[in-house]
């Protein structure tokens, strides 16, 4: 069942993720044939294997049809992470007798750490979510201006559409631009005068309304710092922490992960891509980790990709879409030719299959995005509530 789909249960959700792991187990032992064991190893293996399962999907579906870095396939991705955390959450839960015991309470305080650190992330991917809301509006006043139902396209009509283009051009040049915390121009959102004076009015009054982190943030330095000291247990931290130091780092890598792929396929201030990630390939998941993390690096040294606002599949469809037909239009003379014609209504069918994809996904993406951010959150209380517990028993 995709993680999305508890929400609104009434089941609560360690019981789902206590199932979850009981059925994994049992799946274990029938394809392993042993019962020997501690119901906690057995949970610890148990886990692995299904991060291991659930990204090895994701590197599949990438690769056989899903295109990666589509609205589907992050979905997708951030369902993978939900099941990975309540699973993580369950590990604790059982383990929550020595949580407070070093090393694991280092871990464990590192862990959580991390998680403040990718709230700021998800507070930005939000905004960015926002901005391609903003672009698609540019779109839709394109689609309008050229309907179908147009039984020919007029200069008015083309002109109109060329406007709404041009805009959209502008808006993201300015975006990609703000992108960089080198860069302090201020974001311009109307549909006036983009000379200086209108530029300054429009960013200031966007950000005070809906920009949730500071114009200085800068999510590579925020990655830099989600990855800082991670590194793989060594085997007396294993030993110490009876094995709940390798979920730790697991959960910590999937973090990461995720958070680095928001940032590399949705628009957000400083989008660098170059935090390192390493992880030993002893790790049953950690190939389809890297592999993905290897062609998700590709697609951002392509050469239509390296200056793109995002990787996101749709944000390319929408700049190869605006150009071509910017272009198109530039090129038509009065009375449009049926060749012409053929050609704008050929862009345009690819126009509107853009749009119905991000009015299908980006809602859904944010409330997941949401969702992320407040299962951190949740996680983190729940986590330091028993260690503080566990320092103070009643």
């Amino acid at each position: 069942m995709p993680a999305t789909d508890y929400q609104g249960s009434s089941v609560p959700f360690a019981s789902i993720g206590r199932t979850i792991l009981s059925l994994r187990r049992d799946q274990l032992h029938s394809v392993d044939g042993h019962d020997g064991g501690s119901r906690q190893d057995q949970d610890l293996e148990v886990f692995q294997r299904h991060v291991a399962d659930l990204f090895l999907d994701l590197s599949s579906s990438a690769a056989g049809g899903e295109d990666l870095l589509s609205l589907s396939w992050v979905r997708k991705l951030l369902d993978a992470f939900f099941i990975c955390q309540e699973e993580f959450r369950v590990i604790l839960f059982n383990g929550k007798g020595i949580l407070s015991r070093a090393p694991l309470d280092r871990l464990i305080s590192d862990f959580f750490e991390r998680g403040v650190k990718a709230l700021d992330v998800c507070n930005a991917i939000r905004d960015g979510i926002d901005q391609i809301r903003q672009w698609s509006k540019h779109l839709e006043i394109v689609l309008v201006a050229l309907h179908p139902s147009h039984r020919t396209l007029g200069e008015g009509q083309l002109r109109r559409a060329r406007k709404a283009l041009t805009d959209l051009t502008i808006l993201m040049l300015d975006e990609k631009d703000a992108g960089s915390v080198l860069n302090h121009r201020n974001r311009s959102f109307g549909r006036g005068s983009h000379g200086k004076d209108s530029n300054h009015h429009h960013g200031r009054h966007f950000r005070s309304l809906s920009w949730s982190v500071s114009r200085s943030w800068s999510a590579a330095r925020q990655l830099q710092a989600i990855s800082n000291n991670l590194s793989a247990p060594r085997g007396n931290e294993i030993a110490a922490t009876n094995g709940l130091a390798v979920p730790v780092f697991t959960m910590s890598s999937v973090l990461l992960f995720v958070m680095w792929t928001l940032v590399a396929a949705i628009p957000c201030q400083d989008r660098g891509l170059g935090t390192h990630f390493s992880v030993p390939r002893s790790f049953p998941w950690a190939a389809s980790v890297l592999s993905l993390h290897e062609r998700i690096m590709e697609e951002s040294k392509k050469k239509d990709r390296k200056n793109s606002n995002g990787l996101l599949k749709e944000i390319h469809q929408i700049e190869r879409c605006t150009r071509q037909l910017a272009e198109l239009m530039d090129s038509v003379q009065f009375p449009l030719s049926e060749e012409k014609e053929a050609e704008v209504r050929r862009g345009l069918q690819e126009l509107a299959e853009v749009c119905g994809a991000l009015k299908e996904g980006l809602d859904p993406l944010e409330r997941q995005v949401r969702v992320v951010f407040h299962r951190i959150v949740r996680s983190r209380t729940e986590g330091l509530d028993s260690i503080s517990r566990a320092h103070n028993p009643e």
